[in-house]
């Protein structure tokens, strides 16, 4: 009876998030549990993102295998999550004879709950930055294959010592297309059993054209329970359930497991994605789906055992069918063009810069080189090393070469028992002599 209370209670719960006016905006910002901005969620909302709190929220997050997320919810291991990610457990279980897809499924009982076989859950524990271990084979001179090769050897090797240290799934995950790389640790769980889903077409209500809309009037949810040793696990982290619900106006963090982003893209690259791949996958996809309604066409049988499959190709045909109409806008490419110009421009000054301080750099190793020959000098190089601070990476090299020069020059003057004045005035008037003579 409790069970039934609560799945009506939840329902009714997505109904009402679902028609909240889209005068609720989100902000931007995605983060990593390890690099959430603290201080600007502060100053802008005045909400404290402790460790604690992140802690709590990290181990109540789920993770599935199939790439899909949910959350604890209950003490005793129940999640929450969507129905469209465990579809396929609802057609593995399913029979010809018993259709959880067409008739949904409630388990009276924690007896009833379904074993799910091919599920299995992940709850982060640790996240580390292994970028150097990463990058430590990679030499100067590899080819880009090389390079990746000792990479994909050393992500290996990390992942394995892990996983045989802590006995926690380990996996290395690339951030910033390469520019990072974190080992994330997980608690994993394979025994997880089905407790409720909800008819297909009440998940799935209003179909492949409601798909990607808000709002959107559907009971997209499952629950399903976490077992270990056969007894279902003890959940300190859960979120609890709110009678009153979500306030308009009231700042939301949603955790998850989230896909990956394209944002670093180049413009050649995303060309390439509107001119050749992009629509030769849609019609790849686009042929697959005939097929597939050819074969459903045939009997009820045959329409369960394909139904998971054309949802999935449907819903990558609307997915990719939006990133084309994004591409096609001239005025979004025309953005990232000058977006990418702005980046490269800053990379030429840049390298511009470098070389103009390494060409600096060689000038001086030649002048204190011949000035370093000349007897009485060593006062000015002294005044100019103590000078000079090393202030900026640009700065060192010019400094150590100074540094260097002085001590040799020093230590000449005194091994000939030549007399340095220690007035830094006499080495400028010096200089000024010199360069007064030499334009004589």
């Amino acid at each position: 009876m409790k069970i039934r209370q609560f799945l009506c209670a939840l329902i009714l719960a997505l109904f009402t998030l679902q028609t909240i006016p889209l005068t609720a905006m989100a902000d931007e910002g995605m983060w990593p549990f390890n690099n959430v901005p603290r201080a600007e969620i502060k100053r802008k909302y005045g909400f404290e993102v402790t460790d604690e709190w992140l802690r709590k929220v990290q181990l109540a997050s789920v993770r599935f295998n199939n790439g899909g997320s949910g959350s604890f919810v209950s003490s005793d291991g129940l999640v929450l999550t969507n129905y469209h990610i465990v579809e396929d457990i609802v057609g593995e279980v399913s029979t010809a004879e018993k259709d959880y897809a067409k008739e949904g499924f409630v388990a009276p009982t924690r007896a009833d709950e379904i074993k799910a076989p091919s599920l299995e859950l992940n709850v982060l524990q640790s996240i580390e930055d292994v970028t150097e271990r990463v990058n430590a084979n990679v030499k100067d001179g590899m080819t880009s294959a090389e390079a990746n090769a000792a990479r994909r050897a050393a992500i290996s090797t990390i992942e394995a010592d892990s996983t045989k240290t802590t006995g926690l799934r380990s996996d290395v995950v690339t951030l910033y297309q390469g520019g990072q790389y974190n080992l994330y640790r997980y608690k994993k769980y394979t025994d997880v059993r089905l407790v409720f889903v909800p008819e297909f077409q009440a998940a799935f209500f209003g179909g492949d054209p409601d798909n990607f809309n808000f709002p959107r009037f559907n009971i997209d949810m499952a629950l399903v329970r976490v077992y270990e040793n056969d007894q279902p696990i003890k959940v300190e982290n859960y979120f609890q359930w709110s009678n009153t619900g979500a306030k308009e106006g009231e700042l939301v963090f949603v955790t998850g497991h989230p896909g990956n982003t394209s944002r670093l893209n180049t413009v050649a690259h995303l060309e390439s994605l509107r001119d050749v791949s992009i629509p030769l996958l849609l019609r790849m996809l686009e042929s697959r789906r005939e097929m597939l309604k050819q074969y459903m066409a045939q009997g009820e049988e045959q329409t369960r055992r394909a139904q998971n499959e054309l949802n999935s190709i449907e819903n990558s045909i609307k997915v990719y069918k939006g990133q084309l109409a994004g591409l096609q806008d001239k005025s979004l490419m025309a953005r990232k063009q000058k977006a990418e110009q702005a980046c490269v421009g800053l990379l030429i000054r840049t390298l511009e810069r470098r070389k103009s301080t390494a060409t600096r750099g060689m000038r001086l190793q030649r002048l204190t080189s011949r000035y370093a020959s000349m007897p009485g000098n060593a006062g000015f190089l002294t005044l100019l090393v103590d000078s000079i601070q090393p202030s900026s990476p640009m700065h060192e090299h010019s400094y150590g070469l100074l540094k260097r020069t002085r001590s040799r020059t020093l230590n000449g003057y005194q091994s000939s028992q030549t007399h340095v004045e220690p007035n830094w005035k006499w080495g400028c008037i010096r200089r000024r002599r010199s360069m007064t003579t030499s334009k004589n």
